[in-house]
Formats: C-alpha cells, structure tokens, sequence
C-alpha cells in the first residue's frame, strides 16, 4: 500500500507535516519504537511509529531522522501524546532528509495504525478473497451485473490500493480502474511483456518505466473450459492480454500473488467469452473472402454485405465504404527459449487473424469489446479484413478552378483534401491509413516478434460497392508485398505507394540494382573520395529542384555558375545529358536503389 492511502484513511488520525512529494512511497511494514538508533531493526519500506521519547533536545532531530532515511524506511508517524504539537527541530530534519512525516491525534492508538497496515499489506483479508470470489459469480453471470474486467480491478484498488490496467499486446487499454493509461506508456509496457514472454520467463514480468515500477502479468485461462495451450509460444505471444499493476510483486507474500494471478484468470475468462463473440464476424468475413476470390457476381457479393452490415455497423442505415487489410506473419527461425517448434510448424494465417483483430481498433478506443466492427478472415498464410467505413460526408462545393486533373475521385482521403477544394477536416476522414497503423504497432510488436518473425501490412483504397471489392483485396495484397521487401520486423504499405516507382523497385533482382547503380553513380562516389567535389549531393539537390538551376544553388549554397561546373562534370563521368529526360530519371532511380 501508499503512504497516500494512509493519509486518506480518516480513522488513522493522521496528519501530514512535510512530505507531499512522496506520498506515492510503498509500506511494506510497520514498526513501533523509542530507540535512539532503530536501524538494526529496520529492513526498508517500514511506516514508523514513534512517542519521541528518545528526543531529549532539538540536537537529537537530525541523526534520528538520518538513521531512517538511511535505512530505506518509508515514512515517520509521530505521536502528539507525550508532547502535544510535533517539535519543530524534527519537522526540520524530515524536510532535509525527504522523509515524509505524519502527525499521530493523541486519541489514536498506535496499535490502530499498526493493525490496519498489517491488514492490508498482508494480502490476506478474509474479505478480499470473499469479494473476489463474489465478483467470481458476478463475471460468469449473462448480463450486464459482470460488469467486466473493470470489476475486478477496481476491487485491486480500492481494497489493495493498487492500480492497475488490462492492455493488448499492442498497449491499448482494454480496461482499467481510475485514470487512463497514456498510450506511449501502455505501448512501452506492452512492449517489456512480449520480450519478456519470448525468452520463456515465468512471470510477472518486472518492468521498470517512466519512473514507476511496473509488475506485468499473462493473462490465460487455465481453468476448465479454457482454450489448449499453445504448443509454441509464437502461436499466441501476439494475441495475448496482459495485466499490468503500478507495484513490485518480487517481494510479494505467496498469498497476494495467488490472489492476482487469480485476477488474471477472470479477465481470461472475459477474454474467452469476448472471442467466442467474433466468431460471427470472421464466418462472414470468410463467406464475403471467398465469393470475392470465386469471381462471384456484384450482385451476390452486395447481398452478402449488406447481411453483414448490420452485424458490423450497429445502428448505422447508410450503406458503407469497404476497405480491404491483408497482413502475414512469418517466422524465419526455431524460435527462442518461449518457443519448441521450427516456423513451418505455426500456422501463419490463425495467428495474422488475432493479430489483425486487434490492430484495426483505433488506439483511442478502449474497452474489451471496440473490436466489434472489424471482420477477418484467413486463407492460408494471410489474414484478410474486410473493414466497414461510415460514409464520408460531401465534400463542400469547389472553389473557382474545381479540383485538379489528376486528383483520384474514387478515393474519399483523396476527395477530403483534393487541391482546389475546400478541404475537409482530417477527422472527417474514417479511412485506415498505412503509416498510421504503423505507428501504433510497430513499437510494442517489434520485441514479440524478436529476432525470428515478421509482419507485413498491405492497405487498400476504400471502394464503395461490391464491385470494387476484388480490386481491393488484389491491391492490398500487392502492398503488403511491397511492405514485405521493405527492412523491419514490422512493415506496412498503402495504396498510394502502388502508383510511383516503389512498387517496382523491391522486385528488381540484387544483382541487377548493384549493376545499374554502380555503373552510374560509382565514377561520381570515387571523384568525391579523390576531391571532396560531393557530386552525389549536388546530383540528388538538382533531382530534387527538378532542374531548375536557381532554386539547386540557393538550397547548396553555391553560385550558379559552381553548380553548372559540377553538374558538367557529373555528365563528363557518367556519359549521360542531365537535360534529358530519360537520363534523369535513370539517375533518380539510381539513388532510390543505393
């Protein structure tokens, strides 16, 4: 327990003289003593209780004060009994060491504070397990009375004092009792857990953050009922929810470990239930999957979203936009010390599924079941999301010039903010994004991944009807493998990138990238080493000026007619003309594959 929850407990008679700033110290124990010199009683995290008849004059404040501050204790509590208001000369001496000091009402007995300390640091109350077990009932009733992981947590804090959060594996709260977890904090404890998990350590995982020390817990069911264990940690490692609680359970009595490992087997059965619930989703993304691979009517694909929208849009009646997600984990080694089996023993595509299920909730959005609208299927080694989007609203009328020939009508983030328009606030754009999706996940995802796995992500544009949806899947499907020749253990690709260079460029063979970029740009790279002429630069700043001569020498800082020398010479080296197009565009590729 916390200093602070001392402090807010009115029957204790406390009252806090110097200290604010550490109020959020661990009690481990208590302690009653007198002595001039307590240390060889005191092992750290005491709360100690004092009647200060050791204090014969002010000179004896500072070395008491410095022997408890040096033994690790957590706060001094100070009775009014013998001397009525608290000598100013140890208040002094509390301030210069950090010592927290509490004030004890000469109507309260030490014996009050001493008993109500033990009885919650023991984690052994008779009422704690009772109420676990009563939450127990409540969570595997029907209805709403479970109430959910949140229960059972607010239960940790309010009797245990103890804070504490259910996250995914990617850091998103699934639940928690008082203030949010901010999301950079949840990704980075994420992140500690899935490492953890892949050397094979037992947990709780200790995970040191911010500051805080965090206790990190699996959350699996292993009661009757629960889903067989993975044969390979790499099968599950990915998809599991974990417990984080703000404390250092290393030093923990056996009962209070019991107590939150039993915690972490009513959040798994809440897990359970809330999978058993997608299983409607998948079946339809799965019919939807294979019409579209069959080449099956429009019209028999429409019948079938619009069977599925309602599942997957709850009280929208507007007909969606669909954007198709493909993803793919692969495993290039035998694993380490979590895992048994070699990567063609895992089936890829169940564990892409789960993955994928979570990775399509907005990070924002908390609670067990946010996931409600999204819809994957697995073929083989992919997983497949078919992704419902609310309409996006008209665009505004267009301004004098209308929108630009080139602007892509059939793609509404295009639409939002197509260059002669009145663009359209960001948050009225409900379209995935791939380096959005990136971002949220690649942090946490990379340590679970460790040294021997992969995941790819391919995003399509949304389409509007069922006729666009095989193009879809086709361009998700080219981007993830775009995504896939990229380096990372976590990658994504979008649309957009299918329309430029970088959809050719990762399938050149290396052999043929080495050639042509050596034949171009290696007689500038041995000129530059020779004479420091840093033609490579000045070659990818004019690219990057498209040519123009003022605005190249203005960004390198040259005059003019510098630029020209340089440029003439990279052209001497080469045998290529600069004012061509043809020859430019062969440089600008040569740089891409460099």
């Amino acid at each position: 327990m916390r200093l602070r929850a001392l402090l807010e407990t009115d029957a204790l008679g406390l009252r806090l003289l110097g200290g604010q700033d550490e109020l959020d110290r661990t009690v481990r124990g208590v302690m009653t003593t007198d002595l001039r010199d307590p240390s060889r009683y005191l092992s750290g995290g005491e709360l100690v209780l004092t009647g200060l008849a050791w204090r014969r004059d002010a000179s004896d404040s500072e070395p008491f004060v410095r022997i408890l501050a040096g033994a690790g204790v957590a706060g001094l509590a100070a009775g009014e009994a013998e001397l009525g208001d608290i000598p100013a000369d140890l208040v002094e001496a509390c301030v210069q060491h950090r010592l927290p000091l509490f004030a004890v009402n000469e109507t309260v007995a030490f014996a009050t504070i001493t008993e109500h300390v033990v009885r919650q640091v023991s984690g052994e109350r008779a009422g704690d397990l009772a109420a676990v077990v009563d939450r127990h009932r409540r969570l595997m009733t029907s209805g709403p009375a479970g109430g959910g992981p949140e229960v059972v947590l607010d239960l940790l804090t309010s009797d245990l004092d103890l804070r504490a959060w259910v996250l995914s594996p990617t850091g998103r709260q699934i639940a928690g009792a008082g203030a949010p977890l901010p999301g950079p904090l949840g990704a980075a404890l994420a992140g500690h857990h899935l490492a953890a998990t892949r050397t094979g350590r037992r947990g709780p995982y200790r995970a040191a953050v911010a500051g805080s020390t965090y206790s990190l817990f699996p959350i699996r069911n292993a009661g009757r009922g629960a889903v067989p264990a993975a044969r390979d940690v790499r099968e599950s490692v990915l998809s599991d929810w974990l417990l984080a609680v703000e404390a250092d359970a290393s030093d923990w009595p056996a009962a209070r470990l019991d107590l939150l490992q039993g915690v972490t087997q009513l959040i798994a059965v809440e897990r359970d239930r809330r999978d058993a619930a997608r299983t409607v989703r998948r079946r339809l993304a799965q019919e939807v999957l294979e019409l579209v691979q069959a080449g099956a009517a429009p019209a028999e694909i429409a019948a079938r979203l619009r069977v599925a929208a309602p599942v997957l849009l709850p009280g929208l009646g507007v007909a969606p936009q669909w954007q198709v997600v493909v993803a793919r984990v692969d495993w290039t080694a035998a694993g380490t010390a979590g895992g048994a089996g070699a990567p063609g023993d895992i089936a890829g595509g169940p564990v892409a599924q789960a993955l994928l299920e979570e990775i399509l909730v907005d990070p924002a959005v908390s609670g067990p079941d946010s996931a409600d609208r999204i819809a994957v299927a697995h073929t083989g080694e992919e997983a497949i999301a078919l992704v419902p989007l609310p309409a996006v609203p008209s665009p505004l009328p267009e301004t004098v010039g209308g929108p630009t020939d080139n602007a892509d009508h059939n793609d509404p983030a295009d639409k939002a903010a197509a260059p002669g328009t009145t663009e359209a606030p960001a948050a009225q754009d409900p379209a995935l994004h791939a380096d959005a999706l990136l971002a949220a996940v690649r942090e946490p995802l990379s340590a679970g991944l460790a040294d021997d796995g992969r995941l790819t992500l391919g995003v399509s544009a949304a389409v509007h009807s069922a006729e666009g949806l095989r193009g879809a899947l086709e361009e998700a499907r080219h981007a993830r493998r775009v995504a896939a020749a990229r380096p990372g253990r976590v990658c994504a690709a979008g649309h957009h990138e299918l329309a430029s260079h970088v959809l050719l460029l990762p399938f050149v063979p290396d052999d043929v990238r080495r050639a042509f970029t050596a034949r171009l740009l290696d007689p500038l790279r041995d000129y530059d080493r020779r004479h420091r002429a840093e033609l490579i630069e000045t070659l990818e700043a004019f690219l990057d000026c498209d040519g123009s001569w003022t605005r190249c020498a203005a960004r390198l800082h040259l005059h003019v007619n510098t630029l020209r020398y340089r440029v003439g010479r990279i052209e001497q080296l080469t045998g290529r003309d600069l004012s061509r197009l043809e020859d430019k565009l062969d440089f600008f590729l040569a740089l891409r594959m460099s």
